[in-house]
């Protein structure tokens, strides 16, 4: 099949998780045979080819606005597909239902990945929060089908909106690297720093980690990975916290080999979400074997089941710092929720059972018999 991904920054990942998982199922749908076409925006993309890892890249242009980056460059792709004969489209982001219905106009059909419940933001105003809901409408309405990552969301568009979206999940699979060259630029020592990794917006609250650890009597370091456009008011707060604390590490973002070696040798992971579905860096830190601590939001308490330990969010740094404190004072406790954390990721959240997934709703959307590969899962569900 011809498949075109839409919605996200494109690829190589260097944002978020949504580019991750273009950049794993894109290239394992071309290793099955189908033709892949990733769109990419001219602004956020360095990378100078048109051909990455099988997949051909669509760099258009967009808005480089806060509110209008993604919905003017999904227009504008959008619009580029109907003369591309592509037979799926699939689109990420919820707000990006607006625009699913345009290559249907050719035949082609539409998938949409509606993420987690964006409109919960903060950084977010009303106006935009309004657009999110309606568009989270919708999502139910203008594409062929619309999926979800998490059985939260899941339960949020059946409640609200009468109807149910398939559910398939993230991936996790992970290199683990050996100590090397980027904890020695950082000053780090394996198993004795604690990691957060994510984009630094307010309601990821990266500074319930940043004022718990300040309050940690301890040796260990604070590493906290990631950036984020347009909220650099609120990463100059967190650093602002930090200042005077040598212990707490702010890299930038970090991608490829140095992230996984970066999780492949961390002592404790900590997800300080608040918003959002599945979080692509928590599913891969329980993939590192990490012993991983979540704010207990209720799609974060959906990924890490009984693999990890939560905090209070309400309440925040005090009750995180608490279960910092603990695992602190009992390794064999982190060494226990890493076991668990490994068999999970292992089980629950593997790229290949994602690809199986999707690949076969795609077959299924073009009214066309699965191949052998897929029919063997379902016969084994059975």
């Amino acid at each position: 099949m011809k498949i075109a991904l839409l919605g996200t920054r494109g690829i190589p990942a260097s944002y978020s998780g949504f580019e991750t998982c273009v950049e794993q199922l894109g290239q394992r749908l071309v290793q099955r045979g189908h033709q892949v076409a990733v769109y990419c925006r001219f602004h956020h993309i360095t990378y100078q080819g048109t051909c990455y890892k099988g997949m051909r890249l669509v760099k258009l242009p967009t808005i480089a606005n806060k509110y209008l980056d993604t919905i003017a460059h999904s227009l504008i792709s959008s619009l580029h597909a109907l003369i591309q004969h592509y037979d799926i489209a699939l689109y990420f982001i919820a707000g990006n239902s607006l625009v699913t219905w345009i290559p249907r106009l050719v035949g082609t059909k539409t998938i949409l990945n509606v993420d987690g419940l964006d409109w919960k933001r903060e950084k977010w105003p009303t106006l935009a929060k309004k657009y999110i809901q309606f568009a989270e409408y919708l999502a139910t309405k203008l594409p062929n089908v619309y999926v979800t990552d998490s059985h939260v969301v899941q339960g949020y568009y059946r409640d609200h909106f009468g109807s149910e979206p398939p559910y398939i999940p993230y991936g996790s699979e992970v290199e683990v690297v050996p100590p090397g060259e980027t904890l020695a630029r950082l000053g780090l020592e394996p198993g004795k720093y604690v990691l957060f990794v994510g984009r630094l917006v307010p309601e990821n609250c990266a500074h319930h980690l940043v004022e718990a650890f300040a309050g940690l009597d301890t040796d260990l370091k604070c590493v906290i990975v990631g950036g984020a456009a347009y909220a650099e008011d609120y990463i100059t707060s967190l650093k602002a916290r930090a200042q005077g604390d040598a212990r707490i590490i702010f890299t930038g973002y970090v991608f490829g080999k140095g992230y996984c070696e970066l999780g492949s040798n961390a002592y404790i992971f900590v997800e300080t979400s608040g918003a959002g579905g599945t979080h692509p860096a928590l599913i891969e830190a329980m993939a590192f074997g990490n012993c991983v601590v979540v704010h207990n939001t209720p799609e974060n308490l959906e990924t890490v089941g009984e693999a990890g330990l939560a905090y209070d969010g309400e309440i925040g740094a005090d009750s995180l710092r608490c279960v910092l404190q603990r695992l602190l004072m009992q390794p064999e406790l982190v060494e226990k929720y890493r076991q668990r954390a490994r068999q999970r990721a292992g089980i629950c959240y593997t790229w290949e059972a994602v690809t199986d997934a999707y690949e076969r709703l795609f077959y299924q959307m073009c009214g066309r018999p699965l191949p052998e590969r897929l029919l063997q899962p379902l016969a084994s569900e059975s």
